[in-house]
Protein backbone atom coordinates (compact mmCIF):
# COMPACT_ATOMS: atom_id res chain seq x y z
CA UNK A 1 0.00 0.00 0.00
CA UNK A 2 1.58 3.43 -1.54
CA UNK A 3 1.62 6.17 1.50
CA UNK A 4 -1.32 8.95 1.58
CA UNK A 5 -0.92 11.70 -0.73
CA UNK A 6 -1.03 14.60 1.19
CA UNK A 7 -0.31 18.41 -0.11
CA UNK A 8 2.27 19.53 2.21
CA UNK A 9 3.64 19.44 5.69
CA UNK A 10 3.18 22.68 7.83
CA UNK A 11 6.28 24.09 9.12
CA UNK A 12 6.35 22.90 12.33
CA UNK A 13 6.25 19.26 10.66
CA UNK A 14 9.06 19.92 7.96
CA UNK A 15 11.64 21.31 10.99
CA UNK A 16 10.62 18.41 12.76
CA UNK A 17 11.26 15.96 9.70
CA UNK A 18 14.30 17.75 9.46
CA UNK A 19 15.92 17.62 13.06
CA UNK A 20 14.64 13.32 13.63
CA UNK A 21 16.86 13.06 10.31
CA UNK A 22 19.93 14.93 11.25
CA UNK A 23 19.61 13.42 14.83
CA UNK A 24 19.86 9.97 13.62
CA UNK A 25 22.62 10.67 10.87
CA UNK A 26 24.70 12.51 13.39
CA UNK A 27 24.06 9.38 16.01
CA UNK A 28 24.85 7.11 13.47
CA UNK A 29 27.83 8.82 12.45
CA UNK A 30 29.99 9.59 15.44
CA UNK A 31 28.78 6.11 16.67
CA UNK A 32 30.87 4.40 13.53
CA UNK A 33 33.43 7.69 14.08
CA UNK A 34 33.71 5.60 17.96
CA UNK A 35 34.28 2.25 16.19
CA UNK A 36 36.58 2.66 13.07
CA UNK A 37 38.76 4.61 15.06
CA UNK A 38 40.64 1.10 16.59
CA UNK A 39 40.57 0.20 12.85
CA UNK A 40 42.90 2.98 11.94
CA UNK A 41 45.21 2.26 14.96
CA UNK A 42 44.87 -1.85 15.33
CA UNK A 43 48.40 -2.02 14.45
CA UNK A 44 49.86 0.23 16.82
CA UNK A 45 47.18 -0.33 19.79
CA UNK A 46 48.23 -4.42 19.22
CA UNK A 47 52.00 -3.29 19.71
CA UNK A 48 51.61 -1.69 23.17
CA UNK A 49 49.51 -4.46 24.44
CA UNK A 50 52.11 -6.93 22.56
CA UNK A 51 49.43 -8.89 20.82
CA UNK A 52 49.01 -9.92 17.04
CA UNK A 53 47.19 -8.05 14.51
CA UNK A 54 45.48 -11.22 14.28
CA UNK A 55 44.38 -10.98 17.85
CA UNK A 56 43.57 -7.46 18.40
CA UNK A 57 40.85 -7.88 15.40
CA UNK A 58 39.01 -9.99 17.89
CA UNK A 59 38.08 -6.77 19.85
CA UNK A 60 36.58 -5.29 16.58
CA UNK A 61 34.53 -8.86 16.58
CA UNK A 62 33.93 -8.26 20.00
CA UNK A 63 32.15 -5.12 19.74
CA UNK A 64 30.30 -6.87 16.51
CA UNK A 65 29.52 -9.81 18.66
CA UNK A 66 27.85 -7.36 21.44
CA UNK A 67 25.54 -5.20 19.06
CA UNK A 68 22.65 -7.30 19.11
CA UNK A 69 22.43 -7.05 22.96
CA UNK A 70 22.32 -3.23 22.25
CA UNK A 71 19.82 -3.93 19.40
CA UNK A 72 17.71 -5.71 22.31
CA UNK A 73 17.82 -3.83 25.10
CA UNK A 74 17.08 -0.51 23.46
CA UNK A 75 14.93 -1.94 20.65
CA UNK A 76 12.66 -2.98 23.26
CA UNK A 77 12.66 0.32 25.06
CA UNK A 78 11.87 2.20 21.68
CA UNK A 79 8.89 0.46 21.07
CA UNK A 80 7.59 0.44 24.73
CA UNK A 81 8.85 4.47 25.30
CA UNK A 82 9.26 6.00 22.15
CA UNK A 83 12.10 6.31 20.21
CA UNK A 84 13.65 9.76 21.95
CA UNK A 85 14.58 8.62 25.48
CA UNK A 86 16.34 5.36 24.18
CA UNK A 87 18.25 6.84 22.05
CA UNK A 88 19.42 9.86 24.06
CA UNK A 89 20.74 7.09 26.97
CA UNK A 90 22.23 4.85 23.87
CA UNK A 91 24.53 7.51 22.65
CA UNK A 92 25.41 9.50 26.28
CA UNK A 93 26.27 4.96 27.11
CA UNK A 94 28.59 4.35 24.24
CA UNK A 95 30.28 8.08 24.35
CA UNK A 96 31.43 6.88 28.25
CA UNK A 97 32.57 3.76 27.16
CA UNK A 98 35.09 4.85 24.55
CA UNK A 99 36.44 7.61 26.17
CA UNK A 100 37.22 4.69 29.01
CA UNK A 101 38.55 2.55 25.76
CA UNK A 102 41.64 5.43 25.74
CA UNK A 103 42.48 4.67 29.30
CA UNK A 104 42.45 1.00 29.03
CA UNK A 105 45.83 -0.51 31.10
CA UNK A 106 45.89 -3.93 29.51
CA UNK A 107 44.55 -5.98 26.96
CA UNK A 108 42.00 -7.68 29.06
CA UNK A 109 40.39 -4.48 30.23
CA UNK A 110 40.96 -2.97 26.60
CA UNK A 111 38.43 -6.30 25.31
CA UNK A 112 35.75 -5.72 28.22
CA UNK A 113 35.82 -2.05 27.22
CA UNK A 114 35.08 -3.39 23.27
CA UNK A 115 32.29 -5.70 24.13
CA UNK A 116 30.56 -2.60 26.24
CA UNK A 117 31.06 -0.80 23.47
CA UNK A 118 29.16 -2.86 21.29
CA UNK A 119 26.03 -2.64 23.07
CA UNK A 120 25.73 0.74 22.61
CA UNK A 121 27.05 0.89 18.96
CA UNK A 122 24.11 -1.96 18.60
CA UNK A 123 21.31 0.24 20.29
CA UNK A 124 21.79 3.20 18.28
CA UNK A 125 21.02 2.49 14.65
CA UNK A 126 17.82 0.61 14.82
CA UNK A 127 16.31 3.40 17.10
CA UNK A 128 17.68 5.92 14.73
CA UNK A 129 16.76 4.26 12.22
CA UNK A 130 13.17 4.12 13.07
CA UNK A 131 12.77 7.90 14.55
CA UNK A 132 13.80 9.19 11.35
CA UNK A 133 11.93 7.02 8.74
CA UNK A 134 8.98 7.59 10.36
CA UNK A 135 9.24 10.79 10.43
CA UNK A 136 10.73 11.72 7.05
CA UNK A 137 8.36 12.40 4.04
CA UNK A 138 7.68 8.65 2.26
CA UNK A 139 8.25 10.12 -1.28
CA UNK A 140 11.85 10.67 0.39
CA UNK A 141 12.45 8.10 2.10
CA UNK A 142 15.25 6.30 0.03
CA UNK A 143 17.03 8.76 -0.72
CA UNK A 144 17.08 10.13 2.72
CA UNK A 145 17.57 6.68 3.91
CA UNK A 146 21.03 7.23 1.81
CA UNK A 147 21.85 10.05 3.48
CA UNK A 148 21.26 8.39 6.92
CA UNK A 149 23.30 5.34 6.09
CA UNK A 150 26.14 7.35 4.99
CA UNK A 151 26.49 8.71 8.65
CA UNK A 152 28.52 5.30 9.28
CA UNK A 153 30.74 6.25 5.90
CA UNK A 154 31.20 9.55 7.17
CA UNK A 155 31.95 8.18 10.67
CA UNK A 156 34.53 6.22 8.73
CA UNK A 157 35.87 9.43 7.20
CA UNK A 158 36.59 11.48 10.36
CA UNK A 159 38.10 8.82 11.70
CA UNK A 160 40.68 8.44 8.64
CA UNK A 161 41.04 12.58 9.53
CA UNK A 162 41.75 11.82 13.39
CA UNK A 163 44.39 9.50 12.35
CA UNK A 164 45.91 11.79 9.85
CA UNK A 165 45.90 14.66 12.07
CA UNK A 166 45.78 14.04 16.12
CA UNK A 167 47.82 10.70 15.88
CA UNK A 168 51.04 11.47 14.44
CA UNK A 169 51.22 13.81 17.57
CA UNK A 170 49.68 12.40 20.36
CA UNK A 171 49.33 8.69 19.20
CA UNK A 172 46.30 6.78 19.81
CA UNK A 173 45.03 7.28 23.04
CA UNK A 174 43.59 10.81 22.20
CA UNK A 175 41.74 9.22 19.72
CA UNK A 176 39.34 7.48 21.51
CA UNK A 177 39.11 10.75 24.02
CA UNK A 178 37.75 12.84 21.21
CA UNK A 179 35.05 9.87 21.29
CA UNK A 180 32.99 11.48 23.81
CA UNK A 181 32.10 14.44 21.69
CA UNK A 182 28.77 12.42 20.36
CA UNK A 183 27.11 13.02 24.44
CA UNK A 184 26.49 16.53 23.32
CA UNK A 185 24.11 15.14 20.43
CA UNK A 186 21.48 13.98 23.48
CA UNK A 187 21.12 17.86 24.30
CA UNK A 188 20.30 19.02 20.47
CA UNK A 189 17.20 15.48 20.82
CA UNK A 190 16.44 16.83 23.84
CA UNK A 191 15.63 20.43 22.59
CA UNK A 192 14.36 19.64 18.60
CA UNK A 193 13.06 16.01 18.22
CA UNK A 194 9.89 15.43 18.96
CA UNK A 195 8.42 11.92 19.52
CA UNK A 196 7.58 10.41 15.87
CA UNK A 197 3.43 10.06 14.98
CA UNK A 198 3.82 6.34 13.72
CA UNK A 199 5.21 5.32 17.20
CA UNK A 200 2.21 7.50 19.12
CA UNK A 201 -0.14 5.74 17.02
CA UNK A 202 0.54 2.64 17.71
CA UNK A 203 0.71 3.52 21.34
CA UNK A 204 -2.86 3.33 21.67
CA UNK A 205 -2.68 -0.58 20.92
CA UNK A 206 0.00 -1.41 23.03
CA UNK A 207 -0.86 -3.21 26.02
CA UNK A 208 1.48 -6.30 27.81
CA UNK A 209 5.08 -7.60 27.14
CA UNK A 210 3.22 -11.03 26.33
CA UNK A 211 1.26 -9.46 23.59
CA UNK A 212 3.98 -7.89 22.35
CA UNK A 213 6.17 -10.73 22.05
CA UNK A 214 3.58 -12.81 20.41
CA UNK A 215 3.30 -10.22 17.65
CA UNK A 216 7.13 -11.17 17.10
CA UNK A 217 6.70 -14.68 17.19
CA UNK A 218 3.72 -14.01 14.56
CA UNK A 219 6.21 -12.09 12.22
CA UNK A 220 8.79 -14.82 12.63
CA UNK A 221 9.57 -15.46 9.04
CA UNK A 222 9.69 -11.83 7.78
CA UNK A 223 12.06 -11.83 10.51
CA UNK A 224 14.65 -14.53 10.19
CA UNK A 225 14.95 -13.10 6.55
CA UNK A 226 16.01 -9.65 7.70
CA UNK A 227 18.75 -11.24 9.57
CA UNK A 228 19.61 -13.30 6.60
CA UNK A 229 19.68 -9.88 4.58
CA UNK A 230 21.82 -8.25 6.84
CA UNK A 231 24.01 -10.72 7.36
CA UNK A 232 24.66 -10.65 3.65
CA UNK A 233 25.39 -7.33 3.46
CA UNK A 234 27.39 -7.01 6.43
CA UNK A 235 29.81 -9.48 5.38
CA UNK A 236 30.18 -7.10 2.07
CA UNK A 237 30.40 -4.14 4.32
CA UNK A 238 32.93 -5.99 6.88
CA UNK A 239 34.98 -7.41 4.51
CA UNK A 240 35.60 -4.15 2.33
CA UNK A 241 36.19 -1.78 5.24
CA UNK A 242 37.83 -3.27 8.93
CA UNK A 243 40.86 -4.61 7.44
CA UNK A 244 41.39 -2.31 4.66
CA UNK A 245 43.88 0.33 6.73
CA UNK A 246 45.70 -2.44 7.72
CA UNK A 247 45.91 -3.53 4.15
CA UNK A 248 47.14 -0.09 2.65
CA UNK A 249 49.57 -0.02 5.53
CA UNK A 250 50.52 -3.76 5.87
CA UNK A 251 50.81 -4.77 2.28
CA UNK A 252 51.15 -1.66 0.28
CA UNK A 253 53.30 0.20 3.11
CA UNK A 254 51.33 3.07 2.75
CA UNK A 255 52.29 6.05 5.78
CA UNK A 256 49.67 7.54 8.07
CA UNK A 257 49.00 10.71 5.58
CA UNK A 258 48.29 8.40 2.48
CA UNK A 259 46.18 5.43 4.29
CA UNK A 260 44.02 8.30 5.47
CA UNK A 261 43.80 10.20 2.25
CA UNK A 262 42.66 7.34 0.76
CA UNK A 263 40.52 6.07 3.05
CA UNK A 264 38.78 9.66 2.87
CA UNK A 265 38.44 9.13 -0.81
CA UNK A 266 36.83 5.94 -0.23
CA UNK A 267 33.82 7.10 2.13
CA UNK A 268 33.61 9.59 -0.23
CA UNK A 269 32.54 7.32 -2.23
CA UNK A 270 30.57 5.37 0.13
CA UNK A 271 28.61 9.18 0.95
CA UNK A 272 27.93 9.86 -3.04
CA UNK A 273 26.79 6.29 -3.30
CA UNK A 274 24.54 6.01 -0.53
CA UNK A 275 22.57 9.26 -1.65
CA UNK A 276 22.81 8.22 -5.59
CA UNK A 277 21.24 4.60 -5.18
CA UNK A 278 18.82 5.91 -2.44
CA UNK A 279 17.37 8.11 -4.77
CA UNK A 280 17.27 5.05 -7.47
CA UNK A 281 15.69 3.17 -5.20
CA UNK A 282 12.87 5.42 -4.86
CA UNK A 283 12.51 5.37 -8.77
CA UNK A 284 12.95 1.98 -9.32
CA UNK A 285 12.45 0.10 -6.09
CA UNK A 286 14.54 -0.86 -3.48
CA UNK A 287 15.87 -4.74 -4.50
CA UNK A 288 16.87 -3.67 -7.87
CA UNK A 289 18.53 -0.71 -6.50
CA UNK A 290 20.81 -3.21 -4.00
CA UNK A 291 20.86 -5.77 -6.54
CA UNK A 292 22.65 -3.49 -8.87
CA UNK A 293 25.00 -2.43 -6.60
CA UNK A 294 26.18 -5.91 -5.25
CA UNK A 295 26.59 -7.14 -8.91
CA UNK A 296 29.17 -4.08 -9.74
CA UNK A 297 31.21 -4.47 -7.22
CA UNK A 298 32.34 -7.68 -8.23
CA UNK A 299 33.67 -6.17 -11.47
CA UNK A 300 35.59 -3.89 -9.52
CA UNK A 301 37.42 -6.06 -7.12
CA UNK A 302 40.09 -6.20 -9.39
CA UNK A 303 40.78 -2.63 -9.32
CA UNK A 304 40.10 -2.18 -5.72
CA UNK A 305 42.98 -4.21 -4.34
CA UNK A 306 45.14 -6.35 -7.83
CA UNK A 307 45.88 -3.49 -9.05
CA UNK A 308 49.28 -1.85 -9.40
CA UNK A 309 50.23 -0.27 -6.38
CA UNK A 310 50.16 3.62 -7.74
CA UNK A 311 47.98 6.00 -5.34
CA UNK A 312 45.39 7.48 -7.58
CA UNK A 313 44.79 3.99 -9.16
CA UNK A 314 44.25 2.58 -5.06
CA UNK A 315 42.11 5.47 -4.63
CA UNK A 316 39.76 5.19 -7.54
CA UNK A 317 38.85 1.51 -6.92
CA UNK A 318 38.23 2.33 -3.01
CA UNK A 319 36.16 4.87 -4.32
CA UNK A 320 34.51 2.64 -6.37
CA UNK A 321 34.09 -0.01 -4.47
CA UNK A 322 32.42 2.07 -1.68
CA UNK A 323 30.13 3.57 -3.72
CA UNK A 324 28.56 0.15 -4.54
CA UNK A 325 29.36 -0.91 -1.12
CA UNK A 326 27.72 1.80 0.57
CA UNK A 327 25.13 2.18 -2.24
CA UNK A 328 23.31 -0.83 -1.89
CA UNK A 329 23.46 -0.20 2.23
CA UNK A 330 21.98 3.69 1.58
CA UNK A 331 18.74 1.32 1.13
CA UNK A 332 18.90 -0.67 3.81
CA UNK A 333 17.10 1.88 7.10
CA UNK A 334 14.09 2.35 4.34
CA UNK A 335 13.94 -1.07 2.89
CA UNK A 336 14.30 -2.67 6.51
CA UNK A 337 11.97 -0.15 8.20
CA UNK A 338 9.12 -0.72 5.68
CA UNK A 339 9.77 -4.41 5.75
CA UNK A 340 9.00 -3.94 9.42
CA UNK A 341 5.57 -4.21 11.08
CA UNK A 342 4.67 -0.32 12.74
CA UNK A 343 4.26 -1.89 16.47
CA UNK A 344 7.73 -3.96 16.61
CA UNK A 345 9.65 -1.58 14.24
CA UNK A 346 11.99 0.00 16.95
CA UNK A 347 12.96 -3.49 17.35
CA UNK A 348 12.86 -5.60 14.26
CA UNK A 349 14.71 -3.30 12.22
CA UNK A 350 17.81 -2.79 14.78
CA UNK A 351 17.80 -6.63 16.40
CA UNK A 352 17.65 -7.58 12.86
CA UNK A 353 20.59 -5.59 11.72
CA UNK A 354 22.63 -6.64 14.64
CA UNK A 355 21.69 -10.44 14.59
CA UNK A 356 23.35 -10.07 10.67
CA UNK A 357 26.55 -7.99 11.97
CA UNK A 358 26.96 -11.13 15.05
CA UNK A 359 26.80 -13.53 11.86
CA UNK A 360 29.05 -11.64 9.70
CA UNK A 361 31.10 -10.45 12.85
CA UNK A 362 34.01 -13.01 12.26
CA UNK A 363 34.93 -11.30 8.29
CA UNK A 364 37.73 -9.13 9.62
CA UNK A 365 39.43 -12.36 11.24
CA UNK A 366 38.63 -14.82 8.60
CA UNK A 367 40.40 -12.35 6.34
CA UNK A 368 43.26 -11.87 8.69
CA UNK A 369 43.77 -15.35 9.18
CA UNK A 370 43.43 -16.24 5.28
CA UNK A 371 46.03 -12.99 4.87
CA UNK A 372 48.55 -15.13 6.25
CA UNK A 373 48.67 -17.73 3.30
CA UNK A 374 48.18 -15.25 0.43
CA UNK A 375 48.16 -11.92 1.79
CA UNK A 376 45.68 -9.05 2.63
CA UNK A 377 44.90 -8.01 -0.65
CA UNK A 378 44.12 -11.53 -2.32
CA UNK A 379 42.62 -11.82 1.12
CA UNK A 380 40.03 -9.31 0.83
CA UNK A 381 39.26 -9.65 -2.97
CA UNK A 382 38.15 -13.34 -2.48
CA UNK A 383 36.09 -12.74 0.39
CA UNK A 384 34.60 -9.85 -0.94
CA UNK A 385 33.42 -11.19 -4.33
CA UNK A 386 31.51 -14.03 -2.57
CA UNK A 387 29.76 -11.97 -0.22
CA UNK A 388 28.67 -9.66 -3.17
CA UNK A 389 27.45 -12.86 -5.12
CA UNK A 390 25.28 -14.41 -2.44
CA UNK A 391 24.31 -10.79 -0.85
CA UNK A 392 22.36 -10.34 -4.63
CA UNK A 393 21.40 -13.64 -4.11
CA UNK A 394 19.27 -13.12 -1.24
CA UNK A 395 18.54 -9.70 -1.52
CA UNK A 396 16.59 -10.82 -4.62
CA UNK A 397 14.98 -13.57 -3.16
CA UNK A 398 13.23 -11.55 -0.39
CA UNK A 399 9.99 -9.02 -0.26
CA UNK A 400 9.67 -5.41 -0.91
CA UNK A 401 7.39 -2.71 0.77
CA UNK A 402 7.84 0.18 -1.40
CA UNK A 403 6.67 3.34 0.25
CA UNK A 404 4.33 1.61 2.71
CA UNK A 405 2.43 3.56 4.68
CA UNK A 406 3.66 3.82 8.46
CA UNK A 407 0.73 5.71 9.57
CA UNK A 408 -2.50 7.31 8.48
CA UNK A 409 -0.96 10.65 8.34
CA UNK A 410 2.32 10.13 6.58
CA UNK A 411 3.12 12.68 4.23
Amino acid sequence: MNATAVPSMSPAERANSRNALIAGFLGWTLDAFDFFILTYVLTQVAAEFHKSVAEMTLTITASLMMRPVGAFLFGLMADRYGRRLPLMIDVIFYSIVEVLSGFAPSYRVFLILRLLYGIGMGGEWGVGASLAMESVPAKWRGILSGVLQEGYALGNLLAAVAFWTIFPHWGWRPMFFIGGLPALLTLFIRAKVKESDAWKATAAARTTWGDYFRAVAANGKRFLYLVLLMAALSFMSHGTQDLYPTFLQRQLHFDPRTTAIVSVVSMLGAIAGGIVVGLYSDRRGRRRAMITSSLLAILLVPLWVFGPRVVALIATGAFLMQFMVQGAWGVVPVHVNELSPGPLRGFFPGFAYQLGVLIAASAPYIEAVMSRRMGYGQAMGAFAAIAFALGAIVIALGPEAHRVSFSPSEK
